[in-house]
């Protein structure tokens, strides 16, 4: 055995061990196989291919891996300073220890005061006049529609009646407009009126025609007449010897009237054509006159013009008495809905505006009712108990007017609230009022804690998670807040539901979204994406760590560490 291969087996037994002869004769044979055979020319004999690639693993695979692994590593925990981010600072979610008590637990206990829900109901006149007289008294029930006071209605009986006559003439004058829109329609359809003129002038034409046909046989009856009148004066004037004057003036009288009666006919045949023509045209227009009946047809359209104006005068006079009848109506008036009188506004002999867009309040208020099946109580709750009240959280009421006490239930907080007193109005609703409950009595309220999902039989302390108010962005999605995810770089919009406001300066309660452990944006929001890549500069330590109370001194919300939940 050569010395190096002696040495091989002395390190792969171990230094100082005895080996087995067998064992080391087949280790010498497997050592031997690894050794490299070379020609006799001294170079290298190609060794088989699954052993050359076992040498290029070892030699060059197997040590490029881990560079690439190591320098992976490297790039990956270099990344946040490699990669742009935006600069942020954080601050850790605020808690606060809320003590839960069990429901019906007093929690404190102030003054309110009986008044009608919603508010009272107000009785108004709704038309002007004087008042006459009350017909109710204070706290007394009065019924739906039940007159409770009454105006002098003399002016509204009188203005009733001159609408009713204004009605009466204008439905004479409609009836007037449409007896001539009658005759209009009539004179259209039969229209003598037209037919007897243009008879008259066919009758005058036709009868100059004759006469013009006639003319020339008189003309010549004349002037013979007028020959034999003249022959008739000459003779006697041949015989005037034997003939006395007044025979000769007969005939020379009678000869003149022949005479100009042959002139007069003669004239008159010019004169007939000429009246022949005149008739014509008069018995053509006539005719034209009756085919288009123009002044028929504009009449009947002034006579519906003329009936549709005096419908309008008419609805406007009903109008007028349906106004002056409610007028009159009103002066009675009534109760809109059964109540209890509460107030007495108006008095006898006041002046009350009614509707006038010009009257001022309370002008036209007569009384004020209250429905006593419907009460509530204005409360004087102390600020620094307004965090501890809630809609529909139970109240028990005490008065003296009322033996064992009343339930009853938050409605709303107001916005009213007493600077002397500093105290917040909260509206709480009396359930089942009784009878004799008042407005204005006063009381003594307990509010009582509310029933809350999960609370034990035994106080017990509750976390509350609280925000500053600005850190929550409200939209039409709900509200989210900026929330920095450290072990992955990036900020992220979480989606967040939110309570109400503590009183404890601007912080808000958040119910859902939030864990105590996480960590709130404050700066280098502007303009931030969600999924943004982002590296924390600072923690704010400013926000929300103080708070101070208008009833007592400052109150320190602690702050949960991150980590804690995780256990460092």
């Amino acid at each position: 055995m050569s010395p190096h291969l002696d040495w091989i087996e002395r390190s792969a037994d171990g230094a100082g061990k005895t080996v087995d002869p067998g064992v080391a004769e087949t280790r010498r044979l497997d050592l031997r196989q690894l050794a490299v055979h070379r020609d006799a020319r001294g170079t290298e004999a190609p060794a088989a291919g699954p052993k050359h690639r076992s040498h290029l693993v070892t030699r060059y695979a197997l040590p490029g891996s881990l560079l690439l692994g190591f320098l992976g590593l490297v790039g990956w925990s270099a990344r946040s300073s490699l990669l742009p981010s935006r600069a942020v600072t954080v601050m850790p979610v605020l808690s606060a220890r809320a003590e839960v008590r069990q429901a019906g637990t007093p929690l404190f206990q102030c003054a309110g005061w009986v008044e009608p829900r919603p508010t009272p109901i107000v009785v108004t006149a709704l038309a002007e006049g004087v008042v006459e007289r009350l017909l109710v008294v204070e706290g007394q029930a009065v019924k739906a529609g039940e007159p409770v006071a009454t105006l002098i209605e003399t002016d509204a009986r009188l203005e009733l009646e001159r609408a009713q006559a204004e009605l009466r003439l204008r439905e004479a004058e409609l009836n007037r407009a449409r007896a001539r829109l009658t005759a209009a329609r009539s004179r259209i359809q039969n229209p003598v009126h037209l037919e007897a003129p243009l008879a008259e002038a066919e009758a005058a034409l036709a009868k100059a025609k004759t006469e013009s046909a006639t003319l020339p046989e008189q003309i010549a009856a004349a002037e013979a007449r007028e020959r034999f009148c003249r022959l008739d004066l000459e003779g006697k004037m041949a015989a005037r010897s034997a003939l006395s004057q007044r025979a000769i003036d007969q005939a020379r009288s009678d000869l003149e009237a022949a005479a100009a009666m042959v002139r007069e006919l003669k004239a008159r045949s010019e004169k007939l054509q000429s009246e022949i023509a005149a008739l014509a045209a008069r018995s053509a227009t006539l005719k034209r006159q009756l085919e288009l009946l123009i002044d028929e047809k504009r009449e009947a359209d002034e006579g519906e013009a003329n009936v549709q104006a005096a419908e309008a005068l008419v609805r406007q006079a009903r109008n007028a008495v349906d106004t002056a009848r409610l007028r009159l109506e009103r002066m009675v008036v009534r109760a809109p809905q059964e109540g209890r009188v509460l107030r007495l506004v108006a008095r006898p002999g006041r002046r009350v505006s009614g509707l006038s867009p010009n009257s001022l309040e309370e002008s036209s208020t007569i009384l004020t009712l209250y429905d006593p099946k419907m009460l509530q109580l204005r409360t004087d709750v102390p600020l620094d108990q307004v965090p501890r009240v809630r809609p529909g959280q139970p109240v028990k009421i005490e008065t003296e007017a009322v033996p064992g006490g009343l339930e009853g239930e938050v409605l709303f907080k107001t916005a009213y609230t007493d600077l002397q007193k500093n105290t917040l109005d909260v509206k709480v609703a009396i359930k089942d009022p009784p009878a004799d409950l008042r407005p204005d009595m006063l009381t003594r309220c307990t509010y009582l804690a509310a029933p809350e999902a999960g609370s034990e039989a035994k106080p017990s302390e509750q976390l509350r998670l609280l925000v500053p108010g600005p850190l929550v962005h409200s939209g039409e999605g709900g509200s989210r807040v900026w929330v920095a995810d450290q072990l992955a770089g990036r900020a992220r919009l979480r989606p967040v539901k939110i309570g109400e406001r503590t009183g404890q300066g601007d912080l808000v309660e958040v119910l859902e979204g939030l864990h105590a452990w996480d960590k709130l944006i404050v700066a280098g929001r502007e303009g931030l994406k969600d999924g943004e890549r982002i590296i924390v500069t600072g923690e704010d330590t400013t926000q929300g760590v103080e708070v101070a109370t208008k009833r007592g001194p400052s109150k320190k919300i602690q702050r949960v560490i991150s980590g804690v939940a995780s256990g460092s």
